[in-house]
């Protein structure tokens, strides 16, 4: 099984790269969070690998960390989460807010990815929430206080709220970021959808 491929990018697309290893190509399927990473074409490359052995393929899967990849072997172990959808979620999210949102059962973030449905962010909490608060302990990653919670629980809920209202994941997230920063002090949810619906709107 190849765990570490290192070479030179020959190829660097959105959803795989071909890393040239002494005149061998490998095809290699990367999520968003490594190709933000990754270097320009011809220039060298180090990738943690997960080798998917089937009867009709075997796939590569890269990850610029290896937290990343980490994450990825535990989704893939939950029933009904394949490769494609894990990489799915590792395009939509950083692999620290993930850990956060599983370990902290937050339902709406994990809804608010692309592609992940509420039976498939409650199977991810309900089978890896154990498995995040240890692995965040092992990284020394801080669990969220109360008060933090709290606040990141009610932005999702704006989020959640904006989504539905028909305005596209990314701006509606933009949207509200942008009111947080300018905020003086914490807002309650009705002032943080108000505000947000405000930039959306112009």
């Amino acid at each position: 099984m190849i765990a570490l491929l290192s070479g030179k990018i020959a190829y660097k697309g959105i959803s795989h790269i071909v890393v040239d290893t002494q005149g061998v190509g490998y095809r290699v399927f990367i999520p968003l969070t490594t190709f933000y990473e990754l270097p320009d074409a011809g220039q060298p490359i180090s990738l943690h690998i997960h080798t998917s052995v089937k009867e009709d393929a075997i796939n590569l899967f890269g990850f610029y960390t290896l937290q990343e990849r980490e994450l990825f072997q535990l989704m893939i172990s939950v029933s009904g989460i394949g490769p494609k959808v894990a990489m799915n979620v590792l395009s939509g999210i950083s692999a620290t807010e993930l850990l956060e949102a599983i370990s902290g059962g937050n339902l709406t973030k994990l809804i608010a990815i692309p592609g992940i449905g509420r039976k498939m962010a409650e199977r991810l909490i309900l089978e890896l929430k154990d498995k995040a608060v240890k692995k965040m302990a092992a990284e020394q990653i801080p669990m969220m206080d109360t008060k933090q919670k709290r606040n990141e629980m009610i932005r999702e809920d704006v989020l959640s709220a904006l989504v539905n209202l028909g305005y596209k994941g990314n701006a509606a997230r933009d949207a509200l970021d942008k009111v947080v920063r300018e905020a003086e002090g914490e807002l309650p949810m009705d002032q943080l959808l108000k505000k947000a619906l405000k930039i959306l709107a112009g």
